[in-house]
């Protein structure tokens, strides 16, 4: 199933990462809730003083606006729109709902743009630099499949973790999408299909998650992030990188010399003829065949641009259900400036997806894009010796490039170095990621001032349940197509790697930008609340599923269903002060 699905080198994509989340820079003020500070040495120059920016509801009216362009506390520098200001500054208060509906709407719709661009344009780029690269499946598929799975879970992170302003939810999206993944998704496997798990993998993902989550506690214990810490968790996940790749051989050396001594022809041979039954399979569904035209014709430049710029697929559209219409009808836009600025390599065609017209017009816009989201713009407008901005030089430098590319190829022969155009769409579409990444953050930082929530309150819920539907409909989906047990394994191996790359790798890019130590600061008891109640769902799992004899039944999928509507409710009895620690 995961095939050949996804991945580059880890350096690459750590450079890339880098690259991406540099376009958030340090806040300027400490903030309210679970936060980073960088240490700064104090200074004599004047500051003004910084309350915190939740208080704004409780003042007059009239004064509301002010309050927000003077606060430290209320300022965010990444992004594109101040949403604070827009609330209070430019919509009246009695429109205060529309503002908050309006914003909602458009936070859904970030969301529906991360999980397009992941799923069509991020993760297609990274399976063919796999193959490109020729990396094995076990590498691909624990390092950037994990990475094209949890892109936006990462990036959430990577850019919460950049602004002390809202760091906290980068710990409650981190800690709630695990909670989250562990007990709901978990559970609704094993409810629509129950089955036999694998002991091995289990029993290794859950012990390096247990371990993943008592390095997280520590590290908020000691209320400090240095940079061999950083390190240390981007090295434990490299470790057990190593340990999934050794585990895997090891399997398939013991059971390689079991079926030569039990069967007089190689696993090789059966392989091959099970996967020629799946492809047939697999083409018997395949009906475009019957639209082809008996009369082979040769389309023209502007049809073949035409028809890679349409992102829908009109056979399709006939076949589906109103409810998959409607949800297109959303999508359309987004998949149409997608396919206009993200170009995709497809290995499995024998084109590769080459569009000779539509791939010399990504050498052109695709490079702009990438200025233009790299620090929300302001590389992009910056104006070389104080005559000629950024953009103008990339946009003539990519039209040189396109014409040469243009009239050096042929519409009907793929160039050979067409698969560098992979390693373009994926930072164009990663960047794509970190800028709708950052108006996800900022939108639920405002709507966490205008109702007085946490941010990390606003992490374990809106931003940890927009970043996971996405998993959680594939792993269902797998399920009742008979695949449980992937569904159930993906369910522990990816959030591996979401919790000890976001954390770690956040950490470390703060404390590059500060060049000192990072504080964590948590927020009262409902961090703590938080991880512990992923501690203890991993616990519950490492107990139970053993004394089932790992036959997962309904029973176990109920319970865990349950142990999240607790911890939810207690985590909101939390947030709002009914459940508390004692005044010493």
């Amino acid at each position: 199933m995961a095939g050949r699905w996804l991945d580059l080198r880890w350096a690459l994509s750590v450079l890339c990462v880098l690259l991406m989340v540099e376009t958030v820079p340090g806040a300027r003020g400490p903030s309210t809730g679970a936060h980073i500070s960088p240490q700064f040495p104090a200074s004599g120059v004047n500051q003004t003083p910084v309350v915190d920016c939740r208080k704004v509801c409780g003042l007059n009216v009239s004064d509301r606006c002010d309050f927000i362009r003077t606060n430290p506390d209320c300022h965010s520098d990444g992004g594109y729109l101040d949403y604070l200001e827009g609330i209070f500054c430019h919509f009246p208060p009695h429109l205060l709902p529309l503002a908050v509906t309006l914003y909602v709407s458009w936070l859904l719709y970030l969301f529906l743009i991360l999980g397009v661009t992941a799923a069509k344009f991020f993760c297609p780029n990274l399976s063919a630099i796999s193959t490109t690269l020729k990396l094995s499946h076990n590498v691909a598929g624990v390092t950037f499949l994990a990475f094209g799975n949890g892109a936006p879970d990462i990036f959430s992170a990577l850019v919460a973790f950049s602004d002390p302003h809202t760091a906290g939810l980068a710990l409650g999206a981190l800690f709630g999408a695990g909670v989250l993944v562990t007990t709901v998704v978990a559970g609704g496997i094993t409810i629509l299909h129950p089955f036999m798990a694998a002991s091995r993998p289990f029993f290794r993902d859950i012990v390096f998650y247990m371990v993943a989550v008592f390095l997280t506690f520590i590290m908020l214990f000691r209320g400090r992030v240095t940079l061999p810490w950083a390190l240390g968790y981007l090295g434990f996940y490299v470790f057990y990188v190593v340990t999934v790749i050794l585990c895997t051989w090891i399997y398939r050396w013991q059971r390689r010399g079991s079926l030569v001594y039990s069967m007089p022809v190689t696993p090789e041979i059966l392989s091959d003829s099970e996967e020629d039954r799946v492809s047939s399979n697999t083409n018997s569904y395949d009906y475009g065949d019957e639209y082809w035209p008996l009369l082979f014709y040769q389309e023209t430049t502007a049809q073949i641009l035409a028809r890679a710029l349409n992102p829908l697929d009109y056979m399709k559209w006939r076949r589906k259900s109103a409810y998959w219409k409607a949800l297109k009808v959303f999508k359309l836009p987004v998949e149409f400036l997608l396919l206009l600025t993200v170009p995709v390599v497809d290995p499995d065609r024998d084109d590769r997806n080459w569009k000779r017209p539509l791939n010399c017009l990504h050498l052109v816009i695709s490079p702009l894009v990438i200025i233009l989201t790299l620090q929300s713009g302001t590389y992009g407008v910056y104006e070389i010796g104080g005559l000629v901005p950024v953009w103008v030089v990339v946009v003539i430098a990519g039209t040189a490039l396109a014409s040469v590319t243009f009239f050096a190829t042929s519409n009907s022969q793929t160039p050979r170095l067409h698969w560098l155009f992979a390693f373009l769409g994926f930072l164009t579409s990663a960047l794509w990621i970190n800028a709708a990444a950052t108006e996800v953050v900022n939108i639920l930082r405002s709507l966490g001032v205008v109702f007085r929530l946490s941010n990390t309150v606003l992490g374990l819920t809106l931003l940890a349940w927009g970043n996971s539907i996405g998993d959680a409909f594939s792993d269902f989906t797998l399920a009742r197509q008979g695949y449980p047990r992937m569904a159930f394994s993906a369910c522990f191996g990816g959030i591996i790697f979401n919790i000890l790359v976001g954390v770690g790798l956040g950490c470390l890019l703060q404390i590059s930008r500060s060049h000192t130590d990072v504080k964590l600061e948590p927020d009262g008891l409902l961090v703590w609340v938080l991880a512990g109640a992923l501690g203890l769902s991993l616990v519950f799992s490492l107990v139970s599923v053993p004394l089932q004899c790992f036959r997962l039944s309904r029973v176990y999928g109920f319970c865990l269903l349950l142990f999240y509507l607790n911890f939810l409710v207690v985590a909101l009895l939390t947030e709002f002060g009914v459940i508390h620690l004692k005044s010493m």
